[in-house]
């Protein structure tokens, strides 16, 4: 009998030939899976994919997540609204499972997921809601090119690994929201009342994945790397926690003692993320090394005149660069103690200008410019109380 071929990465690349190499970053959790997958094919060899989708209850959006398929191209950088799918918001509700027998006298191509369902040439599907102490977290979706490929007999075979994945994502989660928790509580300990308000932090994380998904294509960035981005952008700043009010709250400019002692604020938030790593056993949370280059390097430009190693281009991660562009972006669209609100033309001829001096990253500066009315409907969504 002809071995079947194991899942494939974003390279053609399959599990067995990829070993024991550490996977890129950003998709610690997609090497998790197809390495699942490549176990689950002695089980259920008919099982073409497996895939994630997460659900943000903020925004009531399902957004993919990982995914790991056998052949052809895996959908990603897709959303969709779980309130607009009677079916999915059953699942999530009822808690209950869904089969489809033949996918295509089941569905219609009228969104781009059910379009690439029918194109990829899918059969028969198995969807399983994934919660966390009882709260609806995603979707679990099984897919194959046989139809009825999902008897009771595999589901029941399924339902192990179905446990695992629901179990690894709920503690990958449930690591950042105990960071973002704990900085949160930090924060408010801190008495950092007005410079880095709760509005802001959505914004800028919203801000950074919305540019994140713009470069996806161009950059060849996974949805895992987007989510985590989007998940430790509101850990750009925590260092700030550190820095007395009088400088946080100074009315007018800082002299360059006070600079000084601000730029430390970096250094400080990175010492707070390796001992949350390092000291608070959060040794195995995947992709710590986009948290890292976060808080590391949001200040760095690409001229080399950022701090606080005065990084140059290419060696500042694209992370970095990103988040430094959302930062800076809300810091000029948003009311501060002492500035007010620049308009969204000003705001964007002033990071058009710190591109042409060398500073931005022009890609991330043109996404937020193609997608202004997006970025409109965040600032106006999540606005300062």
């Amino acid at each position: 009998m002809t071995p079947l071929p194991g899942p494939i990465d974003s390279d053609g690349i399959s599990v067995a030939e990829a070993g024991s190499e550490a996977p890129p970053v950003g998709q610690a959790l997609n090497h998790r899976l197809r390495q699942l997958h490549q176990q689950l094919m002695e089980l259920t060899p008919d099982v073409d994919r497996m895939a994630v989708a997460l659900y943000d209850p903020e925004v009531d959006l399902l957004k993919t997540f990982v995914s790991s398929t056998r052949t052809g191209e895996a959908i990603s950088g897709y959303e969709f609204h779980l309130s607009k799918s009677q079916s999915l918001s059953h699942l999530a509700k009822s808690r209950s499972v869904r089969v489809l027998d033949n996918i295509p006298a089941a569905v219609e191509a009228n969104t781009k997921h059910s379009a690439w369902l029918l194109k990829e040439g899918y059969r028969s599907s198995l969807t399983i809601p994934l919660f966390d102490k009882g709260s609806f977290i995603g979707l679990l979706f099984f897919d194959s090119l046989k139809r009825a490929a999902f008897t009771e007999s595999v589901q029941r075979k399924l339902s192990l690994i179905a446990s695992m994945i629901n179990m690894l994502i709920s503690s990958e989660l449930n690591l950042v929201y105990s960071i973002r928790a704990s900085v949160q509580v930090a924060r408010e300990f801190a008495n950092l009342r007005d410079f880095e308000t709760g509005a802001h932090l959505q914004r800028m994380a919203h801000y950074a994945r919305l540019i994140a998904r713009e470069l996806q294509q161009s950059h060849g960035l996974s949805d895992e790397y987007i989510e985590h981005l989007y998940l430790f952008a509101p850990l750009h700043d925590i260092g700030k926690i550190g820095i007395p009010d009088r400088i946080l709250l100074k009315p007018g400019p800082l002299d360059p003692e006070e600079h000084k002692l601000m730029e430390t604020h970096v250094q400080k938030g990175l010492e707070i993320v390796e001992k949350m790593v390092g000291e608070f056993g959060l040794e195995d949370l995947p992709d710590s090394a986009v948290m890292k280059n976060v808080v590391a390097g949001h200040h760095e430009k690409l001229d080399g005149s950022g701090y606080p190693k005065g990084l140059r281009g290419e060696a500042i991660p694209l992370e970095a660069r990103i988040i430094a562009v959302a930062d800076v972006f809300d810091a000029l669209s948003s009311h501060r103690h002492y500035k007010q609100a620049w308009s969204m033309d000003a705001a964007l001829t002033e990071l058009d200008r710190m591109v042409a001096a060398g500073q931005f990253d022009a890609d991330c500066v043109a996404a937020v410019r193609r997608r202004r009315d997006a970025v409109e409907a965040i600032r106006d969504r999540f606005q300062d109380g």
